[in-house]
């Protein structure tokens, strides 16, 4: 780990480590990242912490993931918060503690990390680790959503769906599961599949129905076995065909 002991770069060696992990060169980025983070900044804390915490660019070590993790966090850093929010809910190199772990991704939150957002707007609705608040998870999961975040899109077309913190409305369900479905959650495109099946807020569209629960499989979703027969019932040979080769296709483009 000879990268920890050399002297930090520039105010343009974030973004170049950054770029270094968007290319999957975890290796070079912590060359980065590391001086900048023993100099104190917190965002390169966080992400040294994350790459210890997952292996990538050295070797897994979840003691010293938590170390970095927490001096981001304590720095108010909310990638920080967030990463070090997954250790405690997982008990990964400290004791498990979900409701530490519901702090800190209310902080995160707090701060616009989408993923936090996401990740507390799913325990606002479960309510087994905080008290339940569909209002609050519903505007997470808008925030998030906002953001980009495909989870987020498919709890809002689930709490659409269910009529939960809103008004039922199957339309606004399958917008949402759409939007998530082509970024690729899996959840989402099982949903969006059985609402073309059902003609729930969308059109009965059964060769959609099967192409949407075909991917959905390959994306290992539960939810979409319960369907998969019946929209294969529903087709002939050559129209279940036609479904599984569009499965294969590339995903469509996000709705706007």
């Amino acid at each position: 780990m000879s990268w920890l002991r050399r002297r930090p770069e520039p105010d343009d060696g974030m973004a170049r480590a950054e770029a270094a992990a968007r290319r999957g060169d975890h290796a070079g980025a912590l060359a980065l990242w590391g001086p900048l983070a023993h100099a104190g900044n917190p965002r390169a804390q966080a992400r040294v912490g994350a790459c210890f915490a997952a292996g990538l660019g050295v070797a897994r070590d979840p003691g010293l993931a938590v170390k970095w993790l927490t001096l981001a966090a304590e720095a108010g850093d909310p990638a920080g918060c967030r990463e070090l929010a997954h250790a405690h809910f997982r008990g990964d190199g400290v004791p498990e503690d979900p409701r530490r772990a519901a702090a800190l991704y209310r902080q995160a939150a707090e701060a616009g990390d989408a993923e936090a957002q996401d990740m507390l707007s799913w325990m606002l609705l479960e309510g087994e680790i905080i008290p339940p608040d569909p209002a609050e998870a519903l505007r997470l999961a808008r925030a998030a959503a906002a953001q980009g975040h495909a989870g987020a899109m498919s709890r809002l077309g689930m709490l659409h769906h269910n009529a939960i913190a809103v008004e039922r409305d199957p339309a606004e369900a399958a917008r949402w599961w759409a939007r998530a479905a082509a970024l690729g959650d899996a959840d989402a495109q099982a949903m969006l599949g059985a609402a073309f099946l059902t003609g729930a807020g969308v059109a009965h569209d059964p060769v959609a129905a099967l192409t949407w629960l075909t991917r959905a499989r390959a994306g290992g979703s539960a939810l979409a076995y319960p369907f998969l027969r019946p929209a294969e019932d529903a087709l002939t040979p050559e129209a279940a065909a036609r479904a599984r080769r569009a499965a294969d296709a590339p995903l469509p483009e996000p709705a706007r």
